[in-house]
Protein backbone atom coordinates (compact mmCIF):
# COMPACT_ATOMS: atom_id res chain seq x y z
CA UNK A 1 0.00 0.00 0.00
CA UNK A 2 1.59 3.33 -0.97
CA UNK A 3 2.10 6.22 1.21
CA UNK A 4 -0.71 8.52 -0.15
CA UNK A 5 -3.03 5.58 0.76
CA UNK A 6 -2.05 5.21 4.21
CA UNK A 7 -1.72 8.73 5.33
CA UNK A 8 -4.17 11.17 6.20
CA UNK A 9 -3.63 14.68 4.85
CA UNK A 10 0.17 14.06 3.88
CA UNK A 11 2.15 17.97 3.95
CA UNK A 12 5.55 19.02 4.46
CA UNK A 13 6.14 22.00 7.12
CA UNK A 14 9.26 23.75 6.46
CA UNK A 15 11.47 24.97 9.16
CA UNK A 16 12.25 28.79 9.39
CA UNK A 17 15.10 29.28 10.05
CA UNK A 18 16.94 26.46 7.94
CA UNK A 19 20.04 26.10 5.82
CA UNK A 20 23.23 28.69 5.40
CA UNK A 21 24.19 30.78 8.59
CA UNK A 22 25.90 33.90 7.65
CA UNK A 23 29.61 32.28 8.24
CA UNK A 24 28.87 29.36 6.37
CA UNK A 25 27.82 31.83 3.32
CA UNK A 26 31.07 33.89 4.37
CA UNK A 27 33.42 31.33 4.12
CA UNK A 28 31.72 29.51 0.81
CA UNK A 29 31.78 33.03 -0.29
CA UNK A 30 35.31 33.54 0.63
CA UNK A 31 36.52 30.14 -1.85
CA UNK A 32 34.50 30.92 -4.69
CA UNK A 33 35.87 34.94 -4.45
CA UNK A 34 39.45 33.76 -4.08
CA UNK A 35 39.18 31.92 -6.91
CA UNK A 36 37.88 34.45 -9.24
CA UNK A 37 40.60 36.74 -7.80
CA UNK A 38 43.41 34.06 -8.21
CA UNK A 39 42.43 31.56 -10.30
CA UNK A 40 42.44 27.47 -9.43
CA UNK A 41 43.33 25.94 -7.72
CA UNK A 42 42.84 27.42 -4.51
CA UNK A 43 43.76 25.32 -2.00
CA UNK A 44 41.36 24.89 1.29
CA UNK A 45 42.68 23.51 4.42
CA UNK A 46 40.04 20.58 5.83
CA UNK A 47 36.17 20.95 4.00
CA UNK A 48 35.61 24.38 4.03
CA UNK A 49 32.45 23.55 5.69
CA UNK A 50 30.82 20.33 6.83
CA UNK A 51 28.44 19.29 3.69
CA UNK A 52 29.43 17.00 0.92
CA UNK A 53 27.45 18.75 -1.82
CA UNK A 54 29.47 22.27 -1.12
CA UNK A 55 32.38 21.10 -1.09
CA UNK A 56 31.83 18.95 -4.16
CA UNK A 57 30.55 22.15 -6.24
CA UNK A 58 33.71 24.17 -5.06
CA UNK A 59 35.91 20.85 -5.95
CA UNK A 60 34.47 21.58 -9.21
CA UNK A 61 34.90 24.83 -9.95
CA UNK A 62 39.22 24.44 -8.69
CA UNK A 63 39.16 24.21 -5.65
CA UNK A 64 41.87 21.28 -3.79
CA UNK A 65 40.76 20.36 -0.52
CA UNK A 66 43.98 19.05 1.97
CA UNK A 67 44.04 17.50 5.23
CA UNK A 68 47.06 19.70 6.41
CA UNK A 69 48.95 23.07 5.27
CA UNK A 70 52.01 20.73 4.69
CA UNK A 71 50.10 19.26 1.74
CA UNK A 72 49.72 23.15 0.02
CA UNK A 73 52.70 23.79 -2.31
CA UNK A 74 55.27 26.86 -0.59
CA UNK A 75 53.79 30.19 -1.26
CA UNK A 76 49.55 28.92 -2.88
CA UNK A 77 46.73 30.75 -1.38
CA UNK A 78 45.55 28.43 1.15
CA UNK A 79 41.95 29.27 2.73
CA UNK A 80 41.62 27.96 7.01
CA UNK A 81 38.01 26.80 7.14
CA UNK A 82 35.18 28.27 8.79
CA UNK A 83 35.81 25.63 12.03
CA UNK A 84 39.22 27.74 12.75
CA UNK A 85 42.78 26.49 13.31
CA UNK A 86 45.08 26.27 16.10
CA UNK A 87 48.49 28.49 16.17
CA UNK A 88 50.07 25.49 15.30
CA UNK A 89 48.97 25.54 12.04
CA UNK A 90 48.70 29.08 11.59
CA UNK A 91 52.80 28.52 11.83
CA UNK A 92 53.16 25.87 9.52
CA UNK A 93 51.64 28.05 7.15
CA UNK A 94 53.66 31.40 7.44
CA UNK A 95 56.83 28.56 7.35
CA UNK A 96 55.28 27.50 4.07
CA UNK A 97 55.24 31.16 2.88
CA UNK A 98 51.37 30.38 2.22
CA UNK A 99 49.47 33.31 1.39
CA UNK A 100 46.72 32.68 4.00
CA UNK A 101 43.01 33.80 3.58
CA UNK A 102 40.98 32.82 6.95
CA UNK A 103 37.37 32.03 6.71
CA UNK A 104 37.22 31.41 9.97
CA UNK A 105 32.96 32.18 11.34
CA UNK A 106 33.83 35.22 13.32
CA UNK A 107 31.80 33.43 15.87
CA UNK A 108 34.37 30.59 16.24
CA UNK A 109 37.51 33.39 16.21
CA UNK A 110 35.67 34.87 19.20
CA UNK A 111 35.86 31.37 21.50
CA UNK A 112 39.94 31.36 20.28
CA UNK A 113 40.14 34.48 22.06
CA UNK A 114 38.35 33.97 24.93
CA UNK A 115 40.65 30.81 25.69
CA UNK A 116 43.42 33.19 25.50
CA UNK A 117 42.06 35.50 28.11
CA UNK A 118 41.18 32.36 30.46
CA UNK A 119 44.55 30.91 29.65
CA UNK A 120 46.13 34.24 30.34
CA UNK A 121 44.74 34.59 33.74
CA UNK A 122 45.81 31.18 34.92
CA UNK A 123 42.63 29.12 34.76
CA UNK A 124 42.57 25.47 33.53
CA UNK A 125 40.27 25.60 30.44
CA UNK A 126 37.10 23.12 30.29
CA UNK A 127 36.02 22.99 26.55
CA UNK A 128 32.98 21.21 26.53
CA UNK A 129 32.93 19.41 23.12
CA UNK A 130 33.11 16.91 20.36
CA UNK A 131 37.43 15.89 21.23
CA UNK A 132 37.25 15.17 17.61
CA UNK A 133 35.93 17.63 16.26
CA UNK A 134 37.81 20.44 13.74
CA UNK A 135 36.60 23.53 16.01
CA UNK A 136 37.66 22.00 19.03
CA UNK A 137 41.17 20.92 17.64
CA UNK A 138 41.79 24.71 16.17
CA UNK A 139 40.07 26.06 20.01
CA UNK A 140 42.35 23.58 21.83
CA UNK A 141 45.53 24.84 20.19
CA UNK A 142 45.33 28.04 21.64
CA UNK A 143 46.64 26.67 25.03
CA UNK A 144 46.82 22.50 24.62
CA UNK A 145 48.45 22.53 28.02
CA UNK A 146 45.64 24.52 29.85
CA UNK A 147 43.22 22.77 28.32
CA UNK A 148 40.82 19.74 28.82
CA UNK A 149 37.60 18.69 26.67
CA UNK A 150 34.42 17.26 28.26
CA UNK A 151 31.45 16.13 26.26
CA UNK A 152 29.11 15.29 28.94
CA UNK A 153 28.12 16.07 32.51
CA UNK A 154 29.65 12.25 33.57
CA UNK A 155 33.17 13.55 31.99
CA UNK A 156 32.78 16.64 34.94
CA UNK A 157 32.85 14.16 37.70
CA UNK A 158 35.97 12.21 36.12
CA UNK A 159 38.30 15.53 35.43
CA UNK A 160 41.40 15.20 37.55
CA UNK A 161 41.22 18.95 38.11
CA UNK A 162 40.96 20.01 42.14
CA UNK A 163 37.26 21.17 43.41
CA UNK A 164 39.07 24.70 44.10
CA UNK A 165 41.07 25.33 41.57
CA UNK A 166 40.77 28.26 39.14
CA UNK A 167 38.69 27.05 36.23
CA UNK A 168 36.62 28.39 32.84
CA UNK A 169 34.49 27.34 30.37
CA UNK A 170 34.05 27.23 26.90
CA UNK A 171 31.94 25.43 24.71
CA UNK A 172 31.99 24.17 21.03
CA UNK A 173 29.44 26.35 18.57
CA UNK A 174 27.60 24.00 16.99
CA UNK A 175 26.12 22.42 20.43
CA UNK A 176 22.61 21.56 21.51
CA UNK A 177 21.85 23.87 23.64
CA UNK A 178 20.11 22.12 26.07
CA UNK A 179 22.57 19.13 26.51
CA UNK A 180 25.39 21.48 27.11
CA UNK A 181 23.20 22.96 29.39
CA UNK A 182 23.47 20.00 31.44
CA UNK A 183 27.22 19.87 31.28
CA UNK A 184 27.49 23.77 32.42
CA UNK A 185 25.55 22.74 35.72
CA UNK A 186 27.68 19.94 36.04
CA UNK A 187 30.73 22.36 36.08
CA UNK A 188 29.46 24.58 38.46
CA UNK A 189 28.43 21.90 41.12
CA UNK A 190 31.43 20.49 40.59
CA UNK A 191 34.11 23.79 40.88
CA UNK A 192 33.90 26.45 43.45
CA UNK A 193 35.86 28.90 41.56
CA UNK A 194 34.69 28.98 37.61
CA UNK A 195 34.03 31.63 34.97
CA UNK A 196 32.72 31.27 31.57
CA UNK A 197 32.18 33.80 28.24
CA UNK A 198 30.60 36.88 27.96
CA UNK A 199 27.62 35.00 26.72
CA UNK A 200 26.82 31.97 24.96
CA UNK A 201 29.41 30.46 22.29
CA UNK A 202 26.61 28.64 21.25
CA UNK A 203 25.69 30.12 17.63
CA UNK A 204 22.74 32.52 17.13
CA UNK A 205 22.29 30.23 13.98
CA UNK A 206 22.68 26.81 15.96
CA UNK A 207 20.09 27.67 18.63
CA UNK A 208 17.24 29.18 16.15
CA UNK A 209 17.74 26.22 14.09
CA UNK A 210 17.56 24.31 17.34
CA UNK A 211 14.46 25.67 18.34
CA UNK A 212 12.55 25.49 15.02
CA UNK A 213 13.44 21.99 15.16
CA UNK A 214 11.72 21.84 18.19
CA UNK A 215 8.95 23.58 17.13
CA UNK A 216 8.22 20.89 14.23
CA UNK A 217 8.88 18.08 16.37
CA UNK A 218 5.67 19.31 18.70
CA UNK A 219 3.72 19.47 15.55
CA UNK A 220 5.14 17.09 13.15
CA UNK A 221 5.00 13.01 12.69
CA UNK A 222 8.98 12.40 11.65
CA UNK A 223 11.11 15.08 11.04
CA UNK A 224 14.35 14.96 8.66
CA UNK A 225 17.28 17.31 8.80
CA UNK A 226 19.15 17.92 5.29
CA UNK A 227 22.73 17.65 6.42
CA UNK A 228 26.29 15.70 6.41
CA UNK A 229 27.18 13.53 8.57
CA UNK A 230 30.31 14.81 9.93
CA UNK A 231 28.00 18.32 10.49
CA UNK A 232 27.95 18.76 14.29
CA UNK A 233 25.10 21.40 14.02
CA UNK A 234 22.58 18.90 12.09
CA UNK A 235 23.70 16.08 13.78
CA UNK A 236 22.26 18.12 17.02
CA UNK A 237 19.04 19.03 15.24
CA UNK A 238 17.97 15.33 14.73
CA UNK A 239 18.76 14.80 18.47
CA UNK A 240 16.85 17.58 19.61
CA UNK A 241 14.11 16.31 17.42
CA UNK A 242 13.86 13.49 19.04
CA UNK A 243 14.43 14.83 23.14
CA UNK A 244 11.17 15.92 21.96
CA UNK A 245 9.29 12.47 21.31
CA UNK A 246 9.88 13.08 17.41
CA UNK A 247 11.23 10.59 15.39
CA UNK A 248 14.16 12.24 13.37
CA UNK A 249 16.53 11.62 10.66
CA UNK A 250 19.41 13.02 8.70
CA UNK A 251 19.21 13.33 5.10
CA UNK A 252 22.03 13.74 3.42
CA UNK A 253 20.55 14.20 0.12
CA UNK A 254 17.56 12.98 -1.13
CA UNK A 255 19.05 9.89 -1.98
CA UNK A 256 19.14 8.84 1.30
CA UNK A 257 15.92 9.18 1.99
CA UNK A 258 14.08 5.83 3.22
CA UNK A 259 10.82 6.08 2.11
CA UNK A 260 9.96 3.37 5.03
CA UNK A 261 10.05 6.69 7.95
CA UNK A 262 7.40 8.21 6.00
CA UNK A 263 5.26 4.96 7.22
CA UNK A 264 1.77 6.77 9.29
CA UNK A 265 3.28 9.86 8.80
CA UNK A 266 0.40 12.89 8.14
CA UNK A 267 3.38 15.69 8.69
CA UNK A 268 6.80 15.55 7.71
CA UNK A 269 9.04 18.04 9.17
CA UNK A 270 12.15 19.39 6.91
CA UNK A 271 15.01 21.82 7.97
CA UNK A 272 18.48 22.23 7.35
CA UNK A 273 21.40 22.36 9.28
CA UNK A 274 23.70 25.36 8.77
CA UNK A 275 26.01 24.01 6.12
CA UNK A 276 23.19 22.86 4.13
CA UNK A 277 22.40 24.44 0.51
CA UNK A 278 18.80 24.87 -0.23
CA UNK A 279 18.92 23.26 -3.58
CA UNK A 280 19.42 19.74 -1.14
CA UNK A 281 16.04 20.78 1.03
CA UNK A 282 14.32 21.38 -2.49
CA UNK A 283 15.12 18.14 -3.89
CA UNK A 284 13.85 16.34 -0.61
CA UNK A 285 10.71 17.86 -0.82
CA UNK A 286 10.06 17.78 -4.10
CA UNK A 287 10.30 14.03 -3.19
CA UNK A 288 8.15 14.28 -0.99
CA UNK A 289 5.70 16.10 -3.04
CA UNK A 290 5.90 13.23 -5.50
CA UNK A 291 5.35 10.80 -2.75
CA UNK A 292 1.97 12.63 -2.07
CA UNK A 293 2.87 15.37 0.44
CA UNK A 294 1.91 18.48 -1.89
CA UNK A 295 0.79 20.69 0.72
CA UNK A 296 4.02 22.00 1.87
CA UNK A 297 3.63 25.09 3.89
CA UNK A 298 6.70 27.30 6.20
CA UNK A 299 6.39 27.20 10.01
CA UNK A 300 6.88 30.54 11.49
CA UNK A 301 10.67 31.22 13.36
CA UNK A 302 13.27 33.49 14.05
CA UNK A 303 14.10 36.16 11.08
CA UNK A 304 18.17 36.07 10.23
CA UNK A 305 19.75 38.88 8.98
CA UNK A 306 23.16 38.98 9.82
CA UNK A 307 25.41 39.23 7.53
CA UNK A 308 29.53 38.94 8.19
CA UNK A 309 31.94 40.85 6.06
CA UNK A 310 34.59 39.32 3.86
CA UNK A 311 38.36 40.14 4.15
CA UNK A 312 38.63 43.29 2.70
CA UNK A 313 41.47 42.04 0.22
CA UNK A 314 38.80 40.10 -1.28
CA UNK A 315 36.23 43.11 -2.23
CA UNK A 316 35.44 44.47 -5.16
CA UNK A 317 38.07 47.55 -5.96
CA UNK A 318 35.74 49.59 -7.10
CA UNK A 319 32.83 49.46 -4.71
CA UNK A 320 34.88 48.41 -1.59
CA UNK A 321 32.45 45.54 -0.88
CA UNK A 322 32.40 41.72 -1.81
CA UNK A 323 30.80 40.37 -4.53
CA UNK A 324 28.03 38.08 -4.32
CA UNK A 325 28.76 34.90 -5.51
CA UNK A 326 27.12 32.14 -6.90
CA UNK A 327 26.80 28.85 -4.49
CA UNK A 328 27.10 31.16 -1.59
CA UNK A 329 23.54 32.61 -2.30
CA UNK A 330 22.03 30.03 -4.42
CA UNK A 331 19.93 29.81 -1.13
CA UNK A 332 18.46 32.83 -1.39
Amino acid sequence: MTTEQTTPHPRVLLAEPRGFCAGVRRAIGIVERALDLYGAPVYVRKEIVHNHHVVGELRRRGAVFVDSEDEVPEGAVCVFSAHGVSPQVRAGATARRLDVIDATCPLVAKVHQEAVRFARDGRTILLVGHEDHEEVEGVRGEAPARTLVVESAEDVERLDVPEDAPVAYLTQTTLSFDETAEVVQALHRRFTDIVGPHGDDICYASQNRQNAVKSLARSCDVVLVVGSENSSNSQRMVEVARREGCPAHLVPDVTRLDERWLDSAGTVGVSAGASAPEILVRGLVDRLTALGHTDVRVDDGTPEDVVFAMPTRLADPETGRAPRTPLADEDR
